[in-house]
């Protein structure tokens, strides 16, 4: 692969992996510096991993909190409305790049930076993409989900109907207040509008989004990156337990999972940790809880799983879990309302159930239970992935194919 010199400017709320989102931001700035791109991290919550100053990445870190780490209530909501020191850092770290080689790439601005990045970007002309994690550039609450009746959002964003409803994790002062700054990051601040590229996960996210992207984006479709060890075919894939992996929160399914299993007297084993947790072992005593896990024991976990467990109740984007459980040839049972359902096949390599549905799922369960089954879909999944793995190298080449042409087009308009 032929690199022209690029400078790219990675800005994420975070220095450090606290989702998937910020592993992906972090992930990709390594591979970019690796391949041999000039890339500057440019993020607001400190600490820093500490790979990316080790693998010569210039870091910019105001050593701010996020906003739920923050301590006062009334200075987290002034930082997530207008973060007056990242629209200032951001705007002199710009000001001082090459304009005819560098791409400026959000990946994240709702939970530590604000809609205040907008101007210090628009002010410098540089090209502008953004890759579509989450929802909150679109939605006050980031998911088109109501967290109040546990069920995705038909309403459109910021409408009467929207604005009248309750549908925020807390309490409903914080839903106006999220409604006001997205209201601000659209109406004031035209922070969807200094993007002229995007990037979606996945096809299901991007019909999700596709009604509320400026007219004339451009939208390309990158799947994040996994980096897990071809093991090849496991040999004895009708063995383990059913396992949930990830954050134990409402929209995440995981009482859903549990319910399912309990009703058929299966065991649900969940790797992670959230504020579910404590309801999840006072009403389900037969689940195991195992906290979180290193990502080598994770994967060890899934490598040992009868099946991965994805029972999302909204839409999600491209669960890196799925991908990664099904480069391990564990089958995925999941929700057919969540973007996880594209990357697997019914009775092909997973099976699907209807989302939200206790009964379906432990109906599903229960044909999971077919061993001559289970070695199928984990041959299938297996299979899958490898004869198209999603490699941090493939994405790194994805990234640097969308740079060049958001650059030529800037050459060919100029």
């Amino acid at each position: 692969m032929t690199i022209t010199p690029l400078t790219i400017v990675i800005v994420a709320d975070h220095g450090s992996i606290t989702g998937g989102q910020a592993k992906v931001a972090i992930e990709s700035a390594l591979g970019l510096q690796a391949a041999g791109l000039r890339v500057i991290f440019f993020a607001a919550a400190a600490p820093v991993d500490a790979r990316l100053a080790q693998a010569g990445v210039e870091v910019v870190c105001l050593d701010q909190t996020d906003l739920l780490g923050n301590s006062s209530r009334a200075a987290a909501m002034l930082q997530g409305t207008w973060n007056g020191a990242a629209r200032e850092a951001l705007a002199a770290l710009l000001a001082r790049l090459p304009r005819n080689g560098t791409i400026v790439h959000v990946h994240g601005w709702a939970r530590a930076l604000s809609p205040s990045i907008a101007p210090a970007i628009a002010a410098s002309g540089l090209p502008a993409l953004y890759t579509v994690h989450e929802y909150f550039l679109f939605c006050p609450n980031g998911g088109f989900y109501n967290y109040q009746s546990n069920e995705t959002c038909p309403l459109v964003p910021l409408s009467p109907a929207c604005l009248a409803t309750h549908c925020d994790q807390r309490n409903y002062i914080r839903k106006l207040w999220r409604a006001a700054r997205l209201a601000m990051a659209q109406r004031i601040a035209h922070l969807p509008d200094i993007f002229s590229d995007y990037i979606c996960l996945s096809q299901f996210q991007q019909d999700i989004v596709a009604p509320f992207l400026p007219k004339n984006a451009r939208v390309h479709r990158v799947s994040n990156p996994v980096e897990t060890p071809a093991l090849g075919q496991k040999e004895n894939p009708a063995t383990g337990d059913f396992i949930f992996v990830g954050r134990l929160s409402p929209e995440k399914g995981p009482l859903l999972f549990a319910e399912a299993a309990t009703r058929v007297g299966v065991t649900p084993v969940f790797v992670g940790d959230g504020p579910l947790a404590d309801e999840l072992r006072a009403r389900y005593p037969n689940a195991r809880l195992l906290g979180w896990r290193t990502p080598e024991q994770t994967r060890q976990a899934m490598r040992a799983a009868r099946a991965l467990v994805f029972p999302s109740l909204w839409y999600e984007g491209q669960p890196l879990s799925v991908l990664e459980a099904k480069s391990l040839g564990a089958p995925i049972i999941v929700a057919d309302g969540c973007a996880a359902r594209e990357e697997i096949g019914d009775h092909v390599s997973g099976l699907w159930f209807k989302s939200g549905d206790a009964l379906a799922l432990a109906r599903a369960l229960v044909v999971a239970r077919n061993d001559a089954l289970i070695a199928r879909l984990s041959h299938a999944a297996y299979d899958e992935y490898w004869s198209d793995p999603r490699t941090p190298a493939r994405h790194v080449e994805n990234l640097v194919a969308i740079y060049s042409d958001m650059l030529e087009r800037r050459r060919q308009a100029a």
